[in-house]
């Protein structure tokens, strides 16, 4: 005769249930609009290189959405359909929407390139030749022409010490004090 089937204690049907939603709800909503508007930026001094190294990462549906209102040409990022002409305006929007300040001076950002991740593009920029850094003023204007609730969080790590600021379109600038 088969053993006793004991019935799953409450706890664990509960924690089962919610495992089981967590593991559906990404394939469920992969293909809809998400419900918040963000983008994070991580900016890191290398004092060693002499230079400032930013990784911002862009949800793609987004800054598509951004590029063909903007342009006036079908985007389709990360995909076999993306151009090299659509990889230029991804470099031009971003740099026309970033800025960086450094104790004061208007620093010029490089754009080396970006790739996809899942559902982001990671765009890739630094700045060369910088001695040292006290005071850090960014500006972040990803997206605000698109989204009314766009945040921009922007995570700053010089040598141990790590701050942060959250941009949106009425504050699109935020400083830093490292001194």
């Amino acid at each position: 005769m088969p053993a006793a089937i004991r019935p799953i204690p409450e706890f664990y049907m509960r924690l089962l249930l919610f495992i089981l939603a967590l593991s559906i709800t990404p394939g469920l909503n992969s293909h809809e609009d998400h419900k918040f508007y963000v983008s994070i930026t991580k900016v890191e001094y290398v004092e060693e290189q002499q230079s400032l190294q930013l990784i911002t990462k862009i949800f793609i549906d987004d800054i598509e959405a951004a590029l063909r209102e903007r342009y006036g040409e079908d985007i389709h990022l990360a995909s076999n359909k993306e151009t090299e002409a659509t990889t230029q305006l991804i470099e031009r929007y971003v740099m026309q929407k970033m800025a960086v300040s450094v104790d004061g001076k208007e620093l010029q950002l490089n754009y080396l390139g970006r790739e996809y991740e899942v559902d982001v593009v990671k765009c890739y920029m630094e700045v060369e030749n910088l001695s040292s850094m006290d005071r850090i003023e960014i500006t972040n204007e990803v997206l605000f022409d698109m989204f009314e609730d766009q945040q921009n969080i922007i995570h700053v790590k010089m040598e141990k010490e790590r701050k942060s600021v959250v941009l949106d379109k009425d504050h699109p600038s935020g400083v830093l004090n490292f001194n």
